[in-house]
């Protein structure tokens, strides 16, 4: 029954923390999928996931070279009940990282974030739900989805110029956003560089617009040493 399952998850939870205290870090990491696989067997999606996520930690310490390739694909991601976003938010966050940091596949951690930033926008969490999209504007950058991730730093970064605390941090998302504009097309991006001075009046005595309008004079006169300059 299922008093049985959940006996047997708790002993493979001690056994995975006391391999973890042992630093037989392998191990720990079967006895955390063990248990998570019961977790599973029992609807507790949320242990589960959490167990999964420990299980990943240590087989990353075990062997930081090692693909996580085959253990990835069956980790388990628990709706949010009973208003439980945040801790879903972090199972989110805690997955995505397992995905970034082992480089298995930045598009799913893309995915894990975004999600996050969901949740957390759910629970008003904006300053987390931000952070967690910052690293999807950078990864989608570096994926060279340049429209998606210049509306996440525009977002941002009107978000956050009439906040007084994140006021100057303003100034880089727009900076930011300019940059994935230049990717795209020069004229969106010098009209971009407008709106924000209009936006946000700080920007225009900011080193970064300063260097925008550097770029795009350079660009306009097709005069590369001037661009490499500016750069």
């Amino acid at each position: 029954g299922s008093s049985r399952l959940e006996e047997a998850c708790d002993t493979y939870a001690r056994a995975a923390n006391m391999f973890k205290m042992a630093k037989n870090w392998s191990a720990a990491g079967n006895a955390f999928c063990q248990a998570a696989q019961l977790h599973l067997q029992l609807q507790s999606k949320h242990d589960a996931a959490t167990n999964f996520v420990d299980a990943g930690n240590a087989f990353k310490k075990a062997d930081p070279q090692a693909p996580l390739g085959g253990f990835l694909p069956v980790l388990p991601v628990p709706p949010p009940s009973q208003g439980r976003f945040t801790i879903a938010a972090k199972h989110h966050i805690s997955i995505a990282e397992i995905y970034e940091a082992e480089l298995v596949d930045i598009e799913k951690a893309v995915a894990h974030y975004e999600q996050a930033a969901d949740y957390y926008k759910g629970e008003e969490s904006n300053s987390s739900a931000n952070k967690c999209l910052l690293k999807v504007a950078t990864y989608a950058a570096q994926l060279e989805q340049y429209q998606k991730a210049l509306e996440i730093y525009e977002q941002v970064g009107v978000g956050a110029m009439d906040n007084p605390l994140l006021k100057y941090g303003a100034k880089e998302h727009f900076f930011k956003a300019a940059l994935c504009h230049f990717c795209i097309d020069m004229l969106n991006a010098k009209l971009a560089v407008q709106k924000y001075e209009e936006m946000f009046p700080a920007f225009t005595d900011s080193r970064e617009c300063k260097l925008l309008k550097k770029l795009l004079e350079a660009h306009e006169e097709q005069n590369i040493d001037a661009y490499t300059d500016a750069v």
